[in-house]
């Protein structure tokens, strides 16, 4: 019975001509995979531009099993899958096929979600199979790059040797783009050179070659990179002249084009390089761009942990070798830590030195604007009243004002101690070290010797000592400067400034919660996309502290990354959404946002918004209707899929959009009741006799909530405000 559509495709060979008209004008040029085949041997009836250009590298042949036409199809599984629905009549979908073809990209790895239906005649006997397809291959590289990434960044926090690191970036990057070649230089200790640090495709010889070679003009692309603290992309090696002196070596290594990125820290000091080897001439596209991008910051990280790590462990081979000094400190600085005042804690330092470091110690402190000498000790109490004594108050003081102004130690030997102190004391040298919290030093610890020289062990333990008696005698006032410490470091978790949109104004306020010390979880964030595009963002983090301030950290920071590297917004807030449930177990944070991505069109700007468990964002007409956006959304951090979708919103001139955390909508009156979304809503439309700018809209919102709340702020609150302009 499955035989008879081929013998009626046989007998009426117009009746594929007919249909073929018919499919190409329900496709025409569209990107999805469609082939119409029929009977038992799949005959392709007929098939979209796309099957073609995929399958058979543009040859439009029909007519005969599809077997044939693709023979790779057979050994991957495909004609097995076409028999099955064919006999069974059952449709079949295969999310995520893998297929290695030989169309357009021959021996390229594929990947598409394929769904495989019967088609029936007029009396509903199967007649054939219908083959619709959509290429997910970019999706699954971008997938498996932001696989990658991870692993890489996991690598890099557990401290992974940087050889590691790097040839594992440059085999990621070359496993999903085969035609590339990956190479890393770092910067070397000198400053003029860049030595080798990953290129597992290289050969060995290029590697020696190029191991140390000068950073300059004309120094191939990496040097040239270096040099010019800038991209240098060389399309064609063979005509570019930055590398003249080195063609011959390219041409040995079978390497044919090189786009080099300088490796930058975040200070911006050069690191390293970053280029792309090619076998043949090209220039680099939007995609290799961006994939460049990305893994010259991963590389930067790298560097800059593993040498913060070797940093680390030069000072631990230092420590060891002065054990035992360290023991003191630790012992001295616990005994100080006990004690309960300010006067206290550097009287107890005075007397731990004595004779431990040195026969005669001074402690000196800053008060209002005048040094006072606080604590003296000695090893008898003759010495210590000689210490006492006003002659020698202005010999010290010059030391101290000296150290006070420079916030640095300062030592001295026989000889060189100022006026008659070393004559009347016959002390043999001297230290100066500040007491200094902050950044700022309002006092200073003086050990003077007699009885044998200031060695470098007795100065470093001098300045630790020094340090942890400064944070245990300013307790009391770094209590006092802790909540305004908090407050700084949540501004450093938002933009230092919001950017300048076209075709819009910006407004924005942060205020912290009541009084507390730690830092919350509040943030928003604008910054500018490829393609003429803008993205915004508020969120908040559930709970405070250091935690919460790495989570909103980090939400921003991949936000920013993804952002460029996705095109959607969907694909943006699943990105966040997969690093906040990636994290280890026992991390779980969840984060309420909304983001959004706009463009600027000639007559206003176009939305696409994701709320994500957030405050309903509010729109603002030019007219003084305000409409709630709530567009459903889970929060992010609890499933691996977030199941939000964009909601596309246009505003036009005088419009505006409103974002706000809940600790607006939260706000409490003296009663306890809450100032809702209702209140805000009245807030923002209140301003009716006119088409308020974003600054005055914020300060609508903000007087409104003040006003409710008599200024008592219980969680922070964050607003953002964009008006089209």
């Amino acid at each position: 019975m499955p035989a008879q559509p081929d013998r009626l495709a046989t007998a009426h060979p117009g009746f594929l001509h007919g249909r073929s008209e018919e499919y190409t004008d329900l496709f025409g040029q569209a990107p999805v995979v469609f082939a119409a085949l029929s009977g038992p041997a799949h005959v392709l009836e007929a098939a979209s531009p796309a099957f073609f250009d995929a399958f058979t590298a543009g040859r439009t042949t029909t007519g005969m099993p599809v077997g044939e036409l693709v023979p790779e199809l057979a050994r991957q599984g495909v004609l097995d899958r076409l028999d099955e629905v064919y006999r069974t009549g059952t449709v079949y979908r295969n999310r995520g096929a893998h297929l290695v073809l030989g169309g357009r990209r021959a021996g390229r790895e594929e990947f598409f979600d394929i769904t495989y239906e019967p088609r029936r005649d007029a009396v509903g006997r199967v007649a054939g199979v219908t083959v619709i397809a959509v290429e997910t291959t970019a999706y699954h590289h971008a997938q498996l790059l932001a696989a990658e990434q991870r692993v890489l960044l996991e690598q890099i926090a557990r401290d992974a040797p940087l050889s590691e690191i790097l040839t594992g970036m440059a085999g990621a990057i070359e496993e999903l783009s085969p035609d590339m070649i990956v190479s890393v230089l770092l910067l070397d200790p000198d400053g003029l050179h860049l030595r080798h640090g990953a290129a597992p495709r290289l050969p060995g010889f290029y590697n020696d070659a190029i191991d140390g070679i000068a950073i300059g003009d004309g120094v191939g692309s990496c040097g040239t990179a270096a040099h010019r603290q800038a991209p240098v992309i060389v399309s064609d090696i063979a005509t570019d002249p930055l590398w003249e002196g080195y063609r011959d070596l390219a041409k040995r290594a079978g390497v044919a084009a090189c786009w080099s990125t300088p490796i930058r820290g975040r200070d911006g000091r050069l690191l390293g390089t970053f280029a792309i080897y090619h076998r043949t001439p090209r220039a680099p596209d939007d995609q290799d761009l961006a994939l460049s991008a990305a893994f010259t910051r991963i590389a930067a990280l790298a560097i800059e942990r593993h040498r913060a790590v070797e940093a680390g462990h030069a000072a631990q081979e230092r420590e060891k070798a002065a054990r035992e000094d360290l023991a003191f400190v630790l012992e001295a600085s616990t005994a100080i830590a006990r004690q309960p005042h300010y006067s206290d804690c550097l009287e107890r330092m005075a007397r731990l030195t004595v004779p431990a470091l040195a026969p005669l110690c001074a402690v000196h402190v800053v008060e209002r604007d005048r040094i006072r000498r606080i604590a003296v000790a000695a090893a008898t109490r003759a010495e210590e009243g000689f210490l006492s004594s006003p002659g020698l108050s202005s010999e010290i003081e010059g030391v101290v004002a000296r150290v006070l102004a420079s916030g640095t130690t300062v030592t001295g030997q026989a000889g060189s101690c100022p006026g008659a102190l070393s004559a009347r004391l016959g002390a043999g040298g001297y230290v100066c070290v500040p007491l200094a919290t902050h950044g700022r030093a309002f006092g200073t610890l003086t050990l003077l010797t007699t009885d044998r020289p200031l060695d470098g062990h007795v100065v470093t333990l001098a300045e630790e000592l020094a340090r942890r008696t400064a944070s245990s005698a300013d307790n009391a006032r770094q209590l006092t400067d802790r909540a305004g410490l908090a407050r700084d470091l949540q501004a450093g978790l938002l933009p230092p400034e919001l950017p300048e949109v076209p075709g819009a104004t910006l407004a924005a306020s942060y205020h912290p919660g009541g009084e507390g010390l730690d830092v919350g979880g509040d943030f928003y964030d604008v910054f500018p996309l490829p393609g003429d595009r803008w993205a915004l963002m508020i969120g908040d983090v559930c709970g405070r502290g250091a935690r919460a301030a790495t989570t909103t950290g980090m939400v921003r920071h991949s936000a920013r990354t993804a952002a460029r590297l996705l095109n959607d917004p969907e694909a943006v807030v699943t990105a966040i959404n997969a690093a906040l449930t990636d994290r280890a177990v026992g991390e779980e944070c969840f984060v309420s946002l909304v983001y959004g991505e706009l463009r600027h069109t000639a007559s206003h700007l176009a939305l696409k918004l994701i709320r994500a468990g957030h405050v309903p964002p509010l729109v603002r007409r030019a007219d003084g209707t305000v409409e709630e956006v709530v567009q459903p959304g889970l929060l992010l951090g609890i499933a691996p899929d977030p199941d939000s979708s964009p909601c596309g919103i246009d505003l036009y001139p005088a419009d505006s959009l409103v974002l706000v955390t809940d600790g607006i909508t939260e706000a409490r009156s003296a009663g306890g009741e809450l100032f809702g979304e209702d209140r805000l809503a009245d807030a923002v439309g209140a301003l009716r006799t006119s088409s308020p700018t974003a600054g005055v809209l914020l300060d609508s919102i903000s007087t409104a909530v003040a006003a409710f709340a008599a200024d008592a702020v219980h969680d922070d609150q964050a607003v953002l405000v964009l008006t089209a302009t």
